[in-house]
């Protein structure tokens, strides 16, 4: 399965390589701060792990609200466009290349 995990993560960043460099790129115009976004959360026998995603809100919104709503004004315009195609989650591939 690891094997099959790491040949399908690497066909698949160096088939959508052009198109994660475009994510970026409308990230990085579309507001202040870093590309990527980072989060500590627990996986698989409670095990700490470093997820990785496109940013898709702001950096100076408040931090202390957990959870989004609808037309939340957190988002950026970049990332209401991301968020329902799911594109924000494609950082991911490198969770699955170091096997996590």
């Amino acid at each position: 399965k690891r094997v099959l995990d790491v040949v399908v993560a690497l066909a698949m960043a160096a088939i959508l390589w052009p198109l994660l460099v475009l994510v970026a790129l409308a990230v990085k115009c579309s507001s202040r701060g870093p590309v990527v976004y980072s989060q500590l959360r627990q996986g698989r026998y409670l095990r700490p792990f470093r997820i990785y995603k496109f940013r898709t809100m702001r950096t100076e919104s408040d931090q202390s609200v957990t959870t989004t709503a609808e037309r939340d004004p957190r988002v950026t315009w970049v990332g209401r466009l991301l968020r329902p195609l799911h594109l924000d989650e494609l950082p991911q591939l490198w969770n699955v290349l170091r096997g996590e």
